[in-house]
């Protein structure tokens, strides 16, 4: 317990230190997919693709958590389970674009096809991170305003020293998910090649 307990959320501010971290993740997430997809594109190797598909996946499960632990904030918060705000819907929107995008590659078969459209999905990921940032700006929400930056409402230092700690660490699962699923996607690939050659043959 070394932050301070939140004198009007009390425990439940807690939850701050894992939602924070999860969202910031499944924005990066978006931006990684958008550069995969844009360096495929440039390039033609499917190492890029790989890591574009990897990241969509890692955004599923970062932009899921995000949602899950949204939701128990506003519930005990707001009473409400969802509050159907922008920012809300646009982070279920970002989620949506990471399911659209793997959906899209299970049902193409052909490898290079599959790596070429699925960059729209890729793209449209990346358009949605900059409107949902901006969401509590531009609309009336529910959600809280930023506690970090110029416009921020500003954190207790104990608070603040606890949200730097738990950004890092929540990096370091990502960049670790992320080195080993892109391990499996390439012997996946190695596979794929071995099966084609062999029908071929």
């Amino acid at each position: 317990k070394y932050a301070p307990t939140e004198q009007t959320m009390g425990v439940l501010q807690r939850v701050f230190y894992f939602h924070l971290p999860q969202a910031i993740l499944s924005y990066l997430a978006a931006f990684l997919v958008g550069f995969g997809s844009l360096m495929y594109l440039a390039t033609r190797d499917l190492k890029w693709d790989r890591f574009a598909y990897c990241n969509a996946e890692l955004g599923v499960l970062f932009t899921t958590t995000t949602l899950i632990t949204g939701m128990i904030w506003g519930r005990l918060a707001w009473n409400v389970w969802w509050a159907g705000d922008a920012r809300t819907n646009l982070e279920l929107i970002l989620g949506l674009l990471y399911v659209g995008y793997l959906m899209l590659r299970a049902y193409l078969p052909e490898r290079e096809k599959r790596a070429r459209l699925s960059t729209v999905f890729g793209f449209l990921a990346v358009l949605d991170v900059p409107i949902n940032y901006g969401a509590i700006y531009w609309w009336e929400t529910q959600h809280p305003k930023p506690v970090l930056g110029p416009s921020g409402g500003g954190l207790d230092p104990h608070m603040r020293i606890a949200l730097y700690v738990s950004l890092p660490a929540f990096a370091i699962v990502y960049a670790w998910l992320l080195t080993r699923r892109l391990q499996v996607a390439q012997l996946e690939d190695e596979v794929g090649a071995l099966e084609s050659s062999l029908e071929a043959s």
